[in-house]
């Protein structure tokens, strides 16, 4: 049998919950324990702490799938999981929604995202990524255990990603199955919206945005929002089919700015809600310079660390743009600002906010602390699940 024995005490982390065994917690293996191989995880004494997927190629050696020592990792494994997945996501969403159907480790399959998109016109794709070794061996058995639980009309891969070279993997994206248009319309909060599976950020759109930008929606009667990092429009929309007076939706990217135009059109909502080019560091501050004020800001940008050791810079970035936005508020307007990078933890996210208040002289009542929807469950002992911070504030 292929077994990893850890080295002496470096249990305490997987007996918390966490999933996975790095390079140098290994004390010594025993059998082939080659590439893709499934292999028992087991304490320098011998008892068994899970089963997983070997790769030397990965400083994290081993990701533990199961922790029940009679479960084998096959087709049946991934029906399971798939099915107890949606059956948690049940409760929260309809047939008509789209959401996050399996959440990689946080859902007990490491490395796999599925997101399951429900068009207007009925139809349910799925776009997958594989994201480590040990899910992309077993992409056959996936794929069926995905036909078999959602029967989706189909399915697209977005393994697109340069996470992949880490586990010494090619990037993969295409058809899983029959071919389809990937441009698909969805409904989100009452709000027609259209995703490119095949070219669209990640698997095509963010859906773990959904609660928040209904908040959004609720706060945004009256007044006049900015939407920065806009992306595909999403909040901006929201805002409007709340009652917003005016929005303005601002985006870097020419792509992101023509794909919320079109969800503009989409929605008829042309006449409250429009677009922008522009660096959103360099418009606060000419908007600061101008004096223009508005009554709700999103702040909603791109990781701006994906490693811990850019965090002192990253707070620099997340301080700016927020103590701007600050500024920028009339008094008692609303802030929603939010942070995506797992490395940047609530600790450091609300001493931020702290300090961005205190440099704008502003005094900010936090009202709510958000996250993602349920479709993104945070795993107990697996901080790297619990990503997403939405704090939603008011500020005089």
């Amino acid at each position: 049998m292929n077994r990893i024995f850890l080295k002496e005490k470096e249990e305490d982390r997987i007996l918390l919950g966490h999933p996975w065994i790095f390079d140098n917690e290994i004390g010594r293996v025993q059998g082939d324990c080659s590439d893709g191989a499934i292999v028992d995880v087991l304490t320098k004494s011998g008892h068994f702490l899970g089963r997983g997927v070997i790769n030397t190629k990965s400083k994290i050696r081993v990701r533990i799938f199961t922790r029940q020592k009679d479960e084998q990792i096959d087709t049946a494994f991934f029906v399971s999981r798939f099915r107890n997945a949606l059956a948690m996501r049940v409760p929260f969403y309809t047939s008509n929604d789209s959401f996050r159907l399996l959440f990689a480790e946080a859902d007990l399959v490491p490395g796999l995202i599925v997101d399951r998109f429900a068009t207007v016109d009925g139809k349910v794709y799925l776009s997958v990524q594989f994201l480590t070794l040990g899910v992309d061996r077993f992409k056959d058995e996936i794929v069926r255990a995905l036909n078999e639980v959602v029967a989706p009309d189909g399915i697209f891969e977005r393994s697109d990603v340069h996470v992949r070279g880490l586990e010494g993997l090619a990037e993969s994206k295409g058809y899983l199955g029959p071919h389809f248009d990937p441009r698909i319309t969805i409904s989100e909060n009452g709000i027609r919206l259209h995703v490119d599976l095949e070219n669209g950020q990640k698997t095509g759109y963010f859906l773990d945005q959904k609660d928040n930008r209904r908040i959004v929606g609720v706060l945004s009667k009256g007044l006049s929002v900015l939407d920065t990092f806009t992306h595909t429009g999403a909040f901006a929309l929201n805002a409007w089919k709340g009652g917003a007076r005016e929005v303005v939706s601002v985006d870097i990217s020419e792509d992101a700015v023509r794909a919320v135009n079109e969800n503009i059109a989409l929605n008829g909502a042309s006449e409250i809600v429009s677009s922008r080019t522009a660096d959103v560091f360099d418009l606060l501050k000419e908007y600061e310079k101008e004096g223009r004020t508005f009554g709700l800001i999103i702040l909603d940008p791109p990781a701006f660390t994906k490693s811990a050791k850019m965090i002192d810079k990253a707070y620099g970035g997340y301080k700016e743009i927020n103590l701007r936005a600050m500024r920028l508020l009339e008094k008692g307007g609303y802030l929603v600002s939010c942070s995506c990078s797992h490395f940047f933890d609530a600790d450091h996210f609300y001493r931020m906010l702290q300090n961005a208040a205190l440099d704008a002289h502003r005094t900010v009542q936090v009202l709510e602390k958000r996250g993602p929807g349920p479709d993104h469950p945070a795993l107990v002992g697996y901080p790297e699940s619990d990503y997403l911070k939405c704090a939603v504030m008011r500020v005089w």
